[in-house]
């Protein structure tokens, strides 16, 4: 049948609600701060093919993942009951890394499945030889915690009490883990009674028309937007600090071959995959790859399977961006950022008007466990902290704030300070870290953290040897960098803290766009009565 254009548009926003919903759901029950406050989550929904029909405003670093886990999950599972969740969290099976669980709930309409809903949320910990999964050097993903490939979690809607069990036995707080286990279970069920409901209203047969229509418009705005660049190679690269083994840098290369309407992307030049944890499972490399192609050709896109259709993601397994099992890939955030930062490098040949300046370039993830004062009950607190946004062509980068693949909140001072033994002395901005330009890069965050108690804090950074890159003549922007009690600790590993240790915690600032010379001085001015220029470089940098 012919769709109804009119009921089309009103089925894309009725489907994004659906996902949105989903994530509301996951985030207001549940128990950990990664979730309930920083929202490490997304939430989509599928057709019976697997196919992405709508996506939820959340992490955009999920994107196509699920595809990739849900091409394993049809072959796998053949035997659904209505109310079945099937989780996994394998990255050789289109997962992310280990605590990030994906969850997929089978729809059913008239007696047969004719979609999914499915989740993603990072939890706070799945066992493993580091408190919440978080530290840099490990090298094998048997370090890392618990695997789980494709297993039933709920049959019929009821809880599978032996995998219960099971996770219960090999996390560090399980009654925060089971809890969110619980939520994003929860989230599964609303999505799939709201397509259900949809389905009843607009029928089967509509909403399959309508769908496909979607898809095939999102593939066509993609290509009419590829159409109009010209025909080229198109490169960009940027780097890893260090694999939390070794010192060696580790290089990412984006190779862009564009033709006609369409786009071949592949690695040449990439670095081999790496015995440290900042390995890339092939998901994540190409939501890395998409979320860079789609933001800069057409950033309204309706986000579903037609978009990723004119792109051809090639990566030779062993690199550091399609590794080889049992390769760990948990830190692998600080690598799929490099994806982006190298992807719109490369497109600021063909769309100078719509790329920004390198951005943080990671997101500064740190976990800190031990027991609470005086009792055997066990915490771990994941902190995560963005850092400055690449300067833009119309205006200035945001400042300490979370960008691309990830775009996490922060957690709040007063929900850190309530649930664990930390207290947050200093949490600012940094000035003079965003890189000069006609529009400055974002500034980075100094935020530092008191342990009230003895703990481990693990982590993992980067950015911290390698600056932002400012594009079209901007300035690089400032470096990360991690203290223990004023002496400076590598980027990625763990330490014991005792009680008043002080943690600081400085993310990178973001690069500049443009000339410096074109700042208007009145901006130049601003920034520096507002602190976040210094007099002397606002007199280096702009002549000001």
């Amino acid at each position: 049948m012919k769709p109804d254009p009119v009921t089309t548009q009103v089925l894309r926003y009725r489907l994004e609600s659906i996902a949105d919903e989903m994530g509301f759901t996951l985030v207001r029950t549940s128990r950990s701060t990664i979730i309930k406050e920083i929202m490490d989550i997304t939430c989509a929904v599928f057709d019976g093919r697997g196919r992405t029909l709508a996506q939820g405003h959340h992490a955009p670093m999920l994107l196509t993942g699920f595809e990739f886990t849900m091409v394993e999950l049809l072959k796998r599972v053949t035997d659904w009951h209505e109310g079945d969740v099937i989780l996994s969290n394998d990255p050789y099976l289109g997962g992310q890394h280990l605590t990030d669980l994906q969850m997929f709930t089978p729809v059913f309409f008239e007696g047969r499945v004719v979609g999914f809903t499915g989740s993603i949320a990072h939890h706070s910990d799945v066992g493993g030889s580091a408190p919440g999964t978080v530290a840099g050097g490990l090298t094998e993903i048997f370090q890392e915690g618990l695997r789980l490939p494709m297993v039933r979690l709920y049959r019929a809607g009821q809880e599978v009490t032996d995998l219960f069990e099971l996770l219960r036995a090999n996390i560090r707080v399980p009654d925060k883990t089971l809890g969110d286990i619980r939520a994003q279970a929860a989230a599964n069920f609303v999505g799939a009674r709201r397509f259900q409901e949809t389905l009843a209203r607009y029928g089967r047969e509509t909403v399959e028309a309508s769908t496909a229509a979607l898809m095939e418009q999102s593939e066509r705005r993609i290509r009419d937007g590829l159409a109009r660049v010209p025909d080229d190679t198109y490169f960009g690269e940027d780097f890893v600090d260090d694999d939390g083994v070794t010192d060696a840098p580790i290089r990412v290369c984006v190779n862009i071959r564009k033709k006609g309407d369409s786009a071949t992307i592949d690695f040449e030049g990439t670095s081999p995959q790496v015995r440290g944890n900042v390995n890339c499972p092939i998901a994540t490399t190409h939501a890395a790859v998409y979320y860079a192609l789609i933001c800069v050709i057409d950033p309204h896109v309706a986000p579903n399977s037609g978009c990723y259709r004119p792109f051809r993601v090639e990566a030779a397994p062993g690199l550091v961006v399609n590794p080889h099992p049992p390769a760990a890939v948990q830190a692998r955030t600080t690598t799929s950022q490099k994806i982006s930062e190298a992807t719109f490098r490369a497109l600021s040949a063909a769309y100078p008007d719509r790329v920004t300046a390198g951005s943080h370039g990671n997101i500064m993830t740190n976990a800190f466990s031990g027991n609470f004062p005086g009792t055997r009950k066990r915490f771990v607190c994941i902190d995560i902290q963005g850092g400055g946004a690449g300067g833009r062509p119309e205006k200035d980068g945001r400042d300490g704030q979370d960008s691309h693949l990830t775009r996490f909140m922060n957690s709040p001072v007063e929900a850190a300070e309530l649930e664990y033994p930390l207290r947050v002395e200093r949490y600012e901005f940094i000035p003079d870290t965003g890189g000069a330009g006609k529009h400055r890069g974002g500034l980075a965050l100094r935020r530092d953290i008191r342990a009230l108690t003895e703990m481990t804090f693990s982590r993992y950074a980067d950015r911290q040897k390698f600056p932002p890159f400012g594009v079209l003549g901007g300035k690089d922007g400032a470096m990360g960098a991690t203290f223990i009690n004023e002496q400076r600790v590598r980027s990625k590993g763990i330490d014991t803290l005792k009680p008043g240790d002080v943690v600081s915690l400085r993310t990178p600032g973001a690069g500049g766009y443009g000339d410096p010379k074109d700042r208007v001085r009145d901006e130049v001015m601003r920034d520096v009565r507002d602190g976040k220029v210094s007099a002397g470089r606002a007199k280096e940098d702009y002549g000001v």
